[in-house]
């Protein structure tokens, strides 16, 4: 009996580490998670996405089919701002659009010549996808010719969005 006992303590000890390794590994991804949230970070340019199967190829150069990381007032359905832009993509759903949205507007009126606009992703899902837009909210800061700049996910600080601003509107 006291062999059953030994070998049931044996597993439920070796039971503990798993969940304790597993309770440590859930820790640090979500707070790698919370601390990229929001960050902006440099756009790098966007490859154009391959045309779907049975579709005709795209018309125009290549390097007009490879400027995707400039987004214009037709593309936006709004004008750009003078200096820079501030793209918001959102959904109805979206717990942090709110917030986000309201920083945004005021960083927005702070600065001369820059403009905020908000998309709703569900709306506009052929940006979404030539964007690689994953989660909502996702801002873009576009220069004044509609170059996007700078990118971020997620629910920003009112002083990284003025720094991003600030790279842009110099």
């Amino acid at each position: 009996m006291s062999g059953a006992v030994a070998a049931l303590s044996s597993g439920m000890g070796n039971g503990l580490i798993w969940l304790v390794v597993t309770l440590l590994v859930a820790a640090a991804a979500g707070l790698a998670l919370r601390w990229r949230s929001g960050r902006f970070r440099a756009s790098t340019p966007l490859a154009a996405a391959p045309p779907e199967p049975g579709t005709p190829a795209a018309s125009g150069t290549p390097a007009e089919q490879e400027q995707t990381g400039v987004l214009t007032a037709e593309d936006l359905r709004a004008g750009l701002g003078e200096r820079a832009t501030l793209v918001q993509f959102s959904t109805a759903f979206c717990a942090p659009c709110r917030p986000t949205r309201q920083i945004l507007t005021q960083v927005a009126g702070m600065v001369d010549g820059v403009k905020h606009i908000d998309i709703d992703a569900t709306s506009r899902l052929d940006l979404v996808k030539r964007l690689r837009i994953s989660s909502t909210p996702t801002i873009l800061v576009l220069g004044s010719s509609g170059q996007i700049v700078r990118r971020a996910s997620g629910l920003p600080r009112k002083a990284d969005v003025i720094a991003a601003l600030g790279q842009v509107v110099e």
